[in-house]
């Protein structure tokens, strides 16, 4: 996993934004730059603050998961409380089905 650069925060009650390897190397390249300045506001103003709150839970292979729709794109991430970190396993076209993050 790594650290998003200008999203990362320690302080106060926010979660720590991380990103697996595949969403740094292959999803965020590949996302056009509107999508990609959507997706940082949705981090920035959801994510950090209330990420239980902010999408909605999968289930079957998935459970654990958490996604977040905007437009014909979604976000999906886990929750760790204890490290107070939101992990964001993938970022994908919604005609292209949740691959397995597991």
């Amino acid at each position: 996993m790594q650290n998003s650069s200008g999203m990362k925060t320690s302080t106060g009650d926010k979660y720590l934004i991380c990103y697996e390897e595949n969403v740094v190397h292959k999803d965020i390249p590949n996302l056009p730059k509107t999508i990609w300045s959507r997706v940082k506001e949705i981090v920035k103003e959801r994510l950090t603050l209330s990420p239980e709150k902010a999408g909605d839970p999968l289930l079957g292979e998935l459970k654990g998961h958490r996604r977040i729709r905007s437009g014909d794109y979604r976000l999906v991430y886990r929750i760790s409380k204890l490290e107070r970190t939101v992990i964001i396993t993938a970022i994908e076209n919604t005609s292209i089905k949740v691959r397995t993050f597991l």
